[in-house]
């Protein structure tokens, strides 16, 4: 494999490498289809047990004459039920609401059939415990009838997801890196699973193989993807309008994958790698797993979603009322910045924050106005261009304090990587710009650690172990740090 070899950002192109636009607008997010989607298809199998159980007392009713039709129908309905909670937590469990289907979908008949039979099983154990009056031949009829309606539901549910998915334009484009067996297979199933979310459109391999298409692995008027025979560019990527790229080619050593995830981030794309070898420094995001082999995607994990709600609702109710709090210490500090040197209290500095977007970050002053708006911060206090009052700002990060107004507007958080100036992030290397991938803080790991007398990009390691492991927790932890670090002075 090829890949184009790495290059410094020019100075004006380093907001698109990092975050360009999609090429197409969604009427509606990826994440609350596939949530949708998942949700209607519990409604569906938990219908079908219901169903399922209520047809096979039906018949096995009106086959012994004995028995009172009403009576048995109105003992199948609860018992339908609670057949049809036990199949939906085993499938769950079995991952069938988030793996693919599996080639030919045979693992997806399969589930149809196993997990009924062993939701059955638990209810007949504890049939005595439940006062179920359940005969073996109702429970062998409604095993068969349950089995049968959730193959066809299965298929007539994936038939149904995937023209939504085409309607409602959900499917993020897919670019498979690598023909190998495994790009064949992982195409195939991103076919056959519109669940998962995929649209393989094109795959990218050696300009020295052969063959322009490569056959989806199906039964008949099978889809076909072609292939391109070039050096891996975001340039090609961008032609192809790729929103992930999916790296399924064999053999590419470390440093390759590297090169590979690259380029995939120059053309605004996310990158999906086998489990085994993603990179140790990546943050672990989404995971997909295609009957069996499981890849990482660089995009957040679904379930984020709560604690970035919680997060900022957090930043909303503390910087609010430290606001309040602090307003007259803000007051005092903007009179005495005045006095010490002649200019503003306050002023607007442009950093670049989540997926490079550039925004406005309010600080108290303390360098003197003649000093250059955008240079490398200084070093030790004794720096000519700081100010008397800004020297004990800097030392007690009071010149932070203005940035509360940023985590109120949403630009900022409380907790986060540090936002570094434009001039800085030009010369990112792709390690580096995953710091991007976060709303910036105003405290974080870095600013506790020794390593905040040096440059945040020199020391990524703690931003790169916050973005992996960050939680609520976490984030409350950082803040009891930071404080007790302030009334130390160690900040």
């Amino acid at each position: 494999m090829t890949v184009a070899a790495p290059d410094l950002f020019a100075s004006n192109l380093y907001v698109e490498t990092v975050a360009p636009p999609r090429a197409a607008r969604r009427t509606v997010s990826r994440q609350f289809f596939r949530a949708a989607m998942a949700f209607a298809e519990i409604a569906a199998d938990f219908t079908a047990c219901v169903a399922g159980t209520i047809a096979a007392y039906a018949c096995t009713a009106l086959a012994i004459i004995s028995s009172s039709v009403p009576g048995a129908l109105r003992s199948a309905a609860p018992l339908g039920a609670a057949f049809g909670l036990i199949v939906v937590v085993l499938f769950y469990r079995d991952g069938a609401y988030r793996k693919s289907r599996g080639l030919l979908q045979i693992r997806e008949t399969e589930r149809a059939v196993r997990v009924p039979a062993q939701a059955l099983f638990l209810l007949l154990s504890i049939r005595s415990l439940l006062g179920l009056g359940v005969s073996w031949l109702q429970s062998l009829v409604a095993l068969f009838a349950v089995s049968m309606l959730m193959i066809l539901e299965k298929q007539f549910f994936s038939w149904i997801a995937r023209r939504l998915h085409k309607w409602q334009n959900c499917s993020v484009r897919t670019v498979i890196y690598g023909a190998s067996e495994l790009g064949r297979r992982a195409i195939s199933n991103l076919l056959q699973t519109p669940r998962i979310g995929l649209d393989p459109v094109a795959v990218i391999d050696e300009p020295a193989s052969t063959g322009s298409h490569i056959l989806e692995m199906g039964y008949r008027g099978r889809r076909s993807i072609p292939v391109v025979h070039r050096r891996l560019t975001a340039s090609l990527l961008k032609a192809h309008q790729c929103e992930m790229l999916l790296l399924a080619a064999s053999g590419l050593s470390a440093n390759e994958l590297a090169a590979a995830a690259y380029v995939a981030h120059q053309a605004g794309a996310d990158v999906a790698w086998l489990r085994d070898l993603r990179p140790s420094d990546e943050p672990s995001g989404e995971t997909i797993d295609l009957d069996g082999t499981v890849f990482v995607t660089s995009r957040e994990c679904p379930g984020r979603w709560l604690y970035l709600i919680f997060k900022r609702i957090a930043d909303i109710l503390i910087s609010s009322l430290l606001i309040v709090l602090l307003a007259p210490l803000l007051a005092l500090i903007a009179i005495l910045v005045r006095l010490d040197s002649p200019g503003p209290a306050f002023f607007v500095q442009e950093r670049v924050g989540r997926n490079g977007e550039l925004f406005g970050m309010f600080k108290l002053r303390s360098m003197f106005i003649g000093a250059p708006r955008y240079a490398r911060s200084p070093s030790t206090s004794s720096d000519p261009r700081i100010t008397r009052i800004g020297r004990v700002l800097r030392r007690l990060s009071l010149d932070e304090l203005p940035q509360l107004f940023n985590v109120l507007m949403g630009t900022m958080s409380l907790v986060g990587p540090r936002p570094e100036m434009p001039f800085i992030v030009e010369h990112y290397g792709a390690r580096q710009r995953t710091r991007l991938q976060v709303k910036p803080g105003i405290t974080g790991l870095w600013q506790l650690s020794a390593d905040r007398g040096f440059p945040i990009h020199q020391n990524i390691e703690y931003d790169l172990y916050y973005i992996r492991n960050r939680t609520f927790a976490m984030d409350a932890a950082i803040l009891v740090h930071t404080l007790i670090f302030a009334l130390c002075g160690g900040i």
